[in-house]
């Protein structure tokens, strides 16, 4: 067997990096920034007000209430200020640029002025404030030619919003990878429809194909394929076809008789078993489909197994093909109850972690084929290759799968 480590290094040598396009800044979202952006301007790209009331001179303010001349409007969007001298005060409002001279706003509830649509008045008796107050100054949050937003982020509302702020209507984004699902399974049918005997609902290319869309990829095409080599050799040109980046399988993997994905791709992809629990047959490499060499990433057949090798494995693999770091942070939480653990294997054990409490979602354990149950988790206990049980009141370590 090999690590868990040493076989997400063979993943990862899979990736071609996808295509980089140019995308206007309302496009896009989930996809990867494929460069920094440098700010084309600062923000605020000019001092400005914070609130409605009156742009003054901190100098010209006494200790108690002073009387200063009113010497102009200044609105949002204003191209043009007048210039405050000594005892002067120009009314504006929240946005609008500071004028020179001024380098403070009161606002006006400080003032003996009405807010609103109020005539300007001649003058304004307005109280002390310090230099500085209200005023949003140029650059304050980011100057020019400083990095604004660093390539590898998920592109995001927010992301769009900080480029638009910084001069930016087209940006360069990685585009999604490009994932073929082949559920593999004689015994597979689509779900909703009716079982026989030894027959169950393909549940697998469901939960990859959501997976594949929650770690930023597009799945192209979904299939369940019969353990029939013709069937899966029809199946790979499919997806060769809608020209996929990634083919992602379940099951035939392993040693049995009927293992399809063995049968048809033993010799150009690796097929290992991994140090780990649940999820040890696990296969990579790489297959040529009409010339172009796409990435394979062969997953066991139990589903809690394709849930757990998905977090482990095809997230990251997802993430390098946009030029990502997928980052899987890690905290600790006490165990309300106990198991056993493999001797020699990293166990991945799903659980239910609230207020820094764990515990398993299922009496029976990691038991792989427990898939009507592993929603329930909402973060995996990482169980080190030494630890032969996991007893109540342990500090495990725990790697989210959705907010705790």
């Amino acid at each position: 067997m090999i690590s868990v480590e040493e076989y997400l290094e063979k993943v990862l040598a899979l990736v071609n990096p996808t295509k980089v396009t140019q995308t206007t800044i309302g496009e896009g979202l989930g996809r990867v920034l494929a460069e920094d952006l440098t700010a084309r301007l600062p923000v605020p790209p000019f001092s400005n007000s914070a609130m409605d009331g009156f742009a003054v001179r901190s100098a010209d303010l006494g200790e108690s209430v002073t009387h200063l001349r009113v010497v102009g409007d200044i609105p949002a969007g204003a191209t043009a200020t007048p210039v405050l001298a000594e005892g002067q005060a120009a009314r504006i409002m929240t946005g609008a640029p500071l004028p020179a001279g001024a380098d403070a706003v009161v606002q006006v509830e400080k003032t003996n002025q009405q807010p609103g649509d109020v005539p300007l008045p001649e003058f304004v008796e307005v109280e002390q404030v310090s230099s500085g107050a209200n005023v949003r100054y140029e650059g304050e949050d980011i100057q020019l030619g400083q990095v604004a937003v660093e390539r590898g982020q998920v592109w995001t509302p927010a992301v769009a919003a900080a480029a638009a702020s910084v001069g930016y209507g087209v940006v360069r984004l990685r585009e999604r990878p490009r994932v073929a699902v082949l559920a593999t399974g004689s015994e597979l049918v689509h779900a909703g429809e009716k079982i026989e005997f030894g027959q169950i609902p393909d549940s697998n290319s469901v939960l990859i194909a959501g997976l594949v869309q929650e770690f930023g990829g597009e799945v192209v095409i979904t299939e369940s394929v019969a353990d029939e080599p013709c069937q899966f050799r029809g199946a790979l040109e499919r997806a060769g076809a809608v020209g996929a980046d990634l083919i992602v399988t379940s099951g035939a993997v392993s040693t049995g008789a009927f293992e399809v994905v063995r049968q048809v791709l033993d010799g150009q992809i690796e097929f290992v078993k991994v140090a780990m629990q649940p999820g040890k047959p696990q296969a990579c490499g790489t297959v040529n489909l009409d010339g172009r060499d796409v990435a394979v990433l062969g997953l066991p057949g139990n589903p809690v197994s394709v849930f757990v090798s998905s977090w482990v494995y095809l997230r990251p693999l997802l993430a390098a093909f946009q030029e990502r770091q997928a980052k899987w942070p890690e905290s600790t939480a006490v165990t309300e109850d106990g198991w056993k653990s493999p001797i020699g294997r990293l166990q991945f054990i799903p659980l239910h972690v609230e207020n820094g409490k764990a515990r398993q979602i299922h009496s029976l354990g990691s038991g792989s084929h427990l898939v009507a149950s592993f929603h329930k988790a909402n973060a995996l206990g990482v169980i080190p290759a030494d630890v032969e049980r996991v007893d109540p009141g342990d500090t495990i370590v725990i790697r989210p799968l959705k907010g705790l």
